[in-house]
């Protein structure tokens, strides 16, 4: 390789980086993590041109980058996933609930013992 062909490629790779830093373009496993998606779905995906995807460098060798907001809304068609995120939110509002009913009653014991403080303290 000359030193103008290792230049040339270089531009494209800082290209590619620069685009990709202003994209929702992610690996497979944050794909995976951020929206409830199974890896093997996402392959399945973008092998049937369901989504795009693109193969880059990283740092343990080549991996497979696919576009986060396609992901979220093919996602967002499957029943089964939709299901799944409800459920998670589903919990995640009671647990917000939960912990609101605690700050409450932490609250109103800690004025009651300043109202009545405790007779053996």
């Amino acid at each position: 390789m000359t030193w103008d062909d290792r230049l040339d490629q270089w531009d494209v790779e800082r290209e590619l980086a620069s685009q990709l830093e202003d994209s929702d373009w992610v690996t497979l496993q944050e794909a995976a993590t951020r929206t409830g998606v199974s890896r093997a779905a996402l392959r399945t995906w973008y092998r049937g041109d369901l989504i795009p995807s693109r193969l880059v460098d990283g740092p343990h060798g080549p991996q497979r980058l696919v576009p986060l907001a396609m992901v979220a809304a093919r996602a967002g068609e499957s029943p089964r996933l939709r299901r799944k995120w409800e459920q998670r939110l589903g919990d995640e509002a009671l647990v917000e609930l939960l912990q609101q009913r605690i700050d409450d009653l932490e609250a109103r014991v800690a004025a009651l013992e300043q109202r009545d403080p405790p007779a053996h303290a």
